[in-house]
């Protein structure tokens, strides 16, 4: 996805990156370069529990923080397409790759 700030100017890419088990995407700056990636659970179908995507760095050793989709209620979650998110990341990371990272949200 195209992430614009305002409407027309791009401050930013979300690339999904192919594997067979996990859900992995890569964000990108406004000139296309990597900058973060972001990996999901093994199983992303779970009752009871929050399920996280972890923001980590491009080396994929530090974890920078994550978003997680937050378990609400069982009825809830069978019945509606009712769903509550969280984002962690860190104060200091530059203002559009937030934008990016809020738009991540909204791919998910």
């Amino acid at each position: 996805i195209e992430i614009c700030a305002p409407p027309g100017i791009p401050v930013g890419y979300v690339t999904q990156t192919w594997h067979p088990c996990l859900p992995k995407f890569t964000i990108q700056n406004e000139n296309k370069k990597d900058v973060l990636r972001i990996i999901g659970p093994y199983f992303m179908c779970k009752f009871c529990g929050n399920i996280e995507f972890k923001i980590k760095s491009l080396d994929g050793k530090n974890v920078l923080g994550k978003i997680s989709k937050q378990f609400t209620k069982i009825m809830r979650e069978i019945f509606t397409h009712y769903s509550a998110f969280g984002i962690q990341f860190p104060a200091d990371i530059d203002v559009k790759m937030k934008a990016v990272i809020l738009g991540m949200c909204f791919l998910l």
